[in-house]
C-alpha cells in the first residue's frame, strides 16, 4: 500500500498541489500537517508512521516535507527500513524500492553524517581557539572572590540571616552554602 504526507508551513499555503501528485502516484491514504518542519510534533506525520507497515511505502512530494534536517530525515527514513518499509519522493525521484533509489539515499546518509562531523570539528575548534584565548566555557560565577569573602564575613557575624544575605548577594541558599562549602574546604 502507498501511504501519502504532505507538509505545509502555514496555514495560507495549500495542501492541494501535494495531495493532487500523492494522489496520482497511487497513494491510498493521505495524511497531511499545517506546521512548520522545525517543530517536532507533527500529528499528521505520527498517524501516516502508525498505518505503514512492512511492504507498504510512505510517499512524499518532496524530501524537505519530511525531514526537519538532513540528519532527521535520514533517521526516519533509516526508522521506516529497518521496518521493511519503503520511501518514495516524488519530486526528487527517489524510491527505495529499487538499487538506485537506495543508492541515492545512502550517498543522502552519508552528506548527513559528514555534516555532523563537520559540526562537531568547527565547534571543538572554537572551544579550543576561545581557551587558548583565555575564555571560559560554562555559566559565569554568581560571586567573585570580593563577594565571598564578604558572605563568609557576614555568616560568621551572625549579624544577618542566611536569606538576607542571599538577597544582599542576590544568589539562592543552594549557590550561598555552596560557595560557603568551597571556602570552608581545604
Amino acid at each position: 500500500m502507498l501511504v501519502g504526507y504532505a507538509r505545509v508551513s502555514l496555514p495560507e499555503q495549500q495542501l492541494a498541489l501535494q495531495e493532487d501528485a500523492l494522489r496520482q502516484a497511487g497513494c491510498e491514504k493521505i495524511y497531511t500537517d499545517t506546521v512548520s518542519g522545525k517543530h517536532k510534533e507533527r500529528p499528521g506525520l505520527t498517524q501516516a508512521l502508525e498505518v505503514v507497515r512492512t511492504g507498504d511505502t510512505l510517499v512524499v512530494w518532496k524530501l524537505d516535507r519530511l525531514g526537519r534536517s538532513l540528519a532527521h530525515l535520514v533517521s526516519v527514513i533509516n526508522d521506516l527500513q529497518r521496518q521493511g518499509i519503503h520511501f518514495q519522493s516524488l519530486q526528487e525521484h527517489i524510491d527505495t524500492t529499487s538499487g538506485v533509489g537506495k543508492l541515492v539515499f545512502h550517498l543522502f546518509a552519508a552528506l548527513a553524517e559528514f555534516e555532523r562531523d563537520l559540526i562537531r570539528e568547527r565547534t571543538l575548534a572554537g572551544l579550543a581557539a576561545a581557551r587558548a584565548r583565555g575564555k571560559r566555557g560554562g555559566r559565569p560565577k554568581a560571586l567573585d572572590a570580593q563577594h565571598m569573602g564578604l558572605a563568609k564575613t557576614l555568616y560568621d557575624t551572625k549579624q544577618l540571616p542566611v536569606k538576607e544575605i542571599c538577597a544582599l548577594l542576590a544568589i539562592g541558599k543552594t549557590t550561598f552554602y555552596r560557595y560557603l562549602h568551597q571556602i570552608e574546604a581545604p
